[in-house]
């Protein structure tokens, strides 16, 4: 098998374990990659396969199947670490495809790189008059794996083994490692005016004439490293919106109507 060097990892004629390599993935790897070191005790763990509900085992393979003719996975052979699938249904009747990397997060090491605290967050998005929220599009498939810890990211189906060559969810430092990005993307006018907590993105200004200027600048960096927004999630130009659990505005923070509905719809007593 041909060594893998960051050379020939963005030559769209290189073939990666039977799948081409598409060089349009997420950010530069020189920006942020995903690492897996292992602590020093640490041995390959090879899960034996698990049979899926027959209810959900075609939305599976149809999302592995789309995921593998984007480039975010491969077909492997002869693995060490192995897991398994694991489906997460969602509210639209739809199914979320996660793997279980329960056994490679116990021989992972936590990284420490500190995720902003939630309430300093809401609180410096308080007092702003315009607000901008966007979210972004398979944000963890925008990061890249590192080459050498591709073999790691192995998990097995009834059709198949395959590896992801870009971050999957499940893994224990993911969300550190987008925070990494993101504060790495946007160092200059964070907490000036944007606020990102991982993959939510909040453009703000203290008044209606400066929030394009905010805007123009944050697009710029978008444009700039790639990076792809969810376009069914974008909400421009508004005075309050809910933000991490809490309903923001200028005036400050307000309940959030779905959070006490519960209780304003609960029947009166009877007896």
């Amino acid at each position: 098998m041909r060594e893998i060097t960051s050379s020939n990892y963005s030559d769209p004629t290189w073939t990666f374990l039977h799948g081409p390599m598409r060089t349009c993935l997420g950010l530069d790897p020189f920006i942020v990659q995903h690492c897996l070191p292992l602590l020093p005790h640490a041995r390959p763990v090879k899960q034996k396969l698990r049979q899926l509900n027959p209810r959900w085992s075609l939305q599976v393979k149809e999302e592995i199947q789309k995921q593998l003719s984007v480039g975010f996975l491969s077909v492997v052979e002869y693995p060490e670490w192995l897991a398994n699938v694991v489906h997460v249904p969602k509210k639209d009747g739809k199914v979320r495809v996660c793997v279980d990397f329960r056994d490679l997060n116990k021989a992972n090491p936590k990284d420490d790189f500190p995720l902003p605290h939630i309430d300093m967050l809401v609180d410096s998005t308080l007092g702003h008059l315009m607000l901008s929220f966007m979210d972004e599009f398979f944000e963890y498939n925008q990061i890249l794996m590192a080459l050498e810890d591709i073999e790691r990211t192995f998990f097995i189906t009834k059709w198949g083994i395959y590896c992801h060559r870009v971050m999957p969810f499940g893994l224990k430092n993911a969300g550190v490692t987008y925070q990494k990005a993101a504060t790495t993307l946007f160092h200059d006018i964070m907490h000036r005016d944007v606020e990102v907590y991982v993959d939510d993105m909040i453009v703000k200004s203290r008044d209606r004439s400066d929030h394009l200027a905010a805007l123009e600048s944050f697009f710029e960096i978008i444009k700039q490293f790639r990076l792809r927004l969810n376009p069914k999630k974008y909400t421009f130009g508004v005075t309050s919106r809910k933000l991490l659990g809490y309903m923001i505005s200028e005036r400050g923070i307000e309940a959030d109507p779905d959070k006490i509905r519960a209780i304003l719809d609960m029947p009166t007593p009877s007896t």
